[in-house]
């Protein structure tokens, strides 16, 4: 088993479901990782030590999912010199669009990398954080060149389609 690099991390176990989403992505490249339910409103003091021993445990990238207020993500990015992917999750009746606010608006100094809301970017920060760690990690770069190429290898143009040239696209 990979020790993990990235740590998954919520603030309600409600939202394990979109969370996990994040996790079989980065299984999908090879990358360790671990998950954990933890509230900055209900238990900042586990988020705080958390935070705090995140890089001396090995991880490289945090991944925090957060409804409402949102605040999990901002917070850990305030404690750890790690980079901080938030993932904005609806479950208010503004559908996630007061997370993406909270997420997103952080101030200078404290970023944190924002995805879409909900499962689609649970999945997009396991992507996220797999281009981080392929910056250092050259069996995460294979794994990432072996993924694009086979995204690519989707794509169905019209016979005769000729993508060398100036870029153009025929009407």
């Amino acid at each position: 088993m990979n020790s993990p690099r990235v740590g998954i991390l919520m603030g309600s176990e409600s939202d394990l479901p979109a969370m996990r989403l994040c996790g079989e992505v980065l299984d999908e490249y090879g990358i360790g990782w671990e998950i954990a339910v933890m509230s900055a409103h209900r238990a900042p003091e586990v988020v705080r030590s958390y935070a705090s021993q995140a890089e001396a445990r090995g991880l490289r990238v945090l991944v925090a999912g957060a409804g409402a207020a949102a605040h999990l993500p901002g917070v850990l990015a305030s404690l750890t010199p790690l980079p901080v992917i938030g993932v904005p999750l609806a479950g208010t009746p503004l559908s996630g669009i007061d997370s993406l606010l909270s997420i997103v608006q952080m101030p200078p100094g404290v970023p944190v990398a924002t995805v879409a809301v909900g499962e689609m970017g649970a999945r997009n920060a396991g992507h996220l954080a797999a281009r981080i760690l392929a910056l250092s990690d050259p069996a995460v770069a294979a794994a990432l060149k072996a993924r694009r190429q086979e995204m690519s290898g989707r794509v169905r143009l019209p016979e005769g389609f000729d993508v060398s040239g100036g870029g153009s696209v025929p009407a």
